[in-house]
């Protein structure tokens, strides 16, 4: 744990400061009272009761499981994946999981010894999202977590205030970014973190108004590019930092421009955590943290890194400059060889975004093959204004024919989870409804 006791570790909207001894008496206390099991499921809305669970369950010796989602239905798997295994919540849940432990409004004290966690304790285990297809899960010890904070904390630098930096996350802690920025930094670091997960503009300017000190923005492109469309008026900012999505860097330049800070956005997995950094308004390379190195090869590029115990190789293609820094060549998974032509569906999901009238999509890929045997190209797409044939018409001005999606549908909402990212699951469950509903109004039609 970082610091004096007297030094605050969370806020809240009343800027009511929670100093570090408090946090540790509701730690002892709250961890006196839970079951005995292997594993904890920390389900806690409020950010420092999340913090408080967390600690509770590691000075115990829990593993806290990090889900992919907080849907009952994932919930409830990885409970069963995880036998000897309970949930923690702040809230009521309907319906509730089994073994529910509720924690109490008002947090219990209880003095003793420092709190102490083994190095080589397994923590927690994250899950990725699932946004390329079942998610998996990786174990993380206390010790790895210390150091990639510290390289955290280092990436950050510049962005820090030298005494206490408070902190607004609209992630979920649940998520590895959100347990790495808002819950380790905290617990590690000179960093106090708002209790609050803001999601919607107006609460995140709220809550940025809670700090006595110019906070730092933890956020994702998503929620970010809502603030910015909302014109809202905010208070001067330390910085903010983005993951989760890669930044499209005209946005990074906007919120720059707006607020007045540096965007600063940070690169990693639930596999590795964060492990590069850049500037995204003027910069295209990543510049890795300290003492990481990457490897390219066929099937992706590995990731040498002090906080990991072997390297691990992502999906992503990297290539590396000279001087260590790499670029994005998009995914193994993402590359398209369509009648002998080459494109990635990151890049077409970056055309469609940038058709004026389009405020969110995804250009993806079907898993089932045509009467030729190709794999069609889908897209799904928010844009009040505009329909679907003034879509493809803007697309055909950029793309290929062969890349063009097909079916293109508009949807109210895209499926995105708490981070923002996009299930793969999720997006085929909802063009199949609306691919459904258009066969139906054809139907309807013919009949007529």
């Amino acid at each position: 744990m970082h610091g004096t006791g007297a030094l605050a570790i969370a806020f809240d909207e009343g800027n009511h400061e929670i100093d570090r001894a408090t946090f540790a008496r509701h730690v002892r206390a709250l961890a006196a009272t839970l079951p005995a099991a292997r594993f904890a499921l920390n389900l806690c809305e409020d950010r420092y009761r999340y913090l408080v669970a967390f600690c509770a369950a590691a000075v115990r010796g829990q593993t806290t499981l990090m889900p992919p989602s907080r849907a009952p239905g994932v919930v409830e798997q990885v409970l069963d994946q995880h036998p000897d295994s309970y949930c923690l919540t702040d809230v009521d849940l309907a319906p509730a999981p089994p073994h529910c432990v509720r924690i109490p409004e008002i947090l219990d004290e209880l003095d003793g010894e420092p709190l102490r966690v083994g190095a080589n304790a397994r923590v927690a285990i994250g899950f990725t999202s699932g946004s390329t297809g079942q998610p998996r899960a990786y174990g993380k010890t206390w010790a790895s977590f210390r150091t990639s904070t510290a390289q955290n904390l280092a990436a950050l630098e510049g962005l820090l205030r030298d005494d206490l930096t408070h902190v607004i996350a609209t992630v979920p802690p649940q998520h590895m970014y959100g347990m790495e920025m808002s819950v380790l930094m905290p617990l590690l670091g000179p960093v106090a973190v708002h209790a609050a997960r803001p999601l919607f503009p107006a609460d995140v300017a709220r809550a940025l108004h809670d700090s006595p000190t110019p906070p730092l923005l933890i956020t994702t492109p998503v929620h970010l590019r809502a603030l910015v469309a909302s014109e809202l008026a905010l208070p001067p900012l330390a910085g903010i930092v983005s993951a989760t999505a890669p930044m499209p860097p005209e946005l990074a330049a906007q919120a720059e421009a707006r607020f007045g800070c540096e965007v600063r956005e940070v690169f990693g997995s639930t596999e590795t955590c964060v492990f590069a950094r850049r500037r995204t308004a003027r910069d295209d390379a990543w510049t890795p943290l300290p003492g990481v190195r990457l490897a390219p090869q066929p099937d992706g590029t590995a990731v040498h890194a002090p906080h990991l115990a072997e390297p691990i190789v992502l999906a992503d293609l990297m290539e590396v400059h000279a001087d260590g820094r790499f670029e994005l060549r998009g995914r193994n998974a993402d590359l398209l060889d369509i009648a002998g032509k080459r494109a990635s569906l990151g890049d077409l999901t970056r055309k469609l975004l940038a058709v004026p009238g389009v405020e969110d999509g995804v250009v993806f890929q079907l898993d089932a093959e045509d009467a030729i045997g190709v794999r069609r190209i889908a897209a799904l797409v928010v844009a009040p204004s505009l329909d679907e044939h003034d879509i493809l018409h803007a697309l055909r001005q950029q793309l290929d024919p062969v890349f063009l999606p097909r079916p293109l549908r508009r949807v109210t909402a895209l499926p995105r989870n708490e981070t923002g990212k996009l299930p793969r699951g999720a997006l085929e469950a909802l063009l199949h409804v609306h691919e459904g509903h258009v066969e139906q109004a054809v139907e309807r039609t013919e009949s007529a």
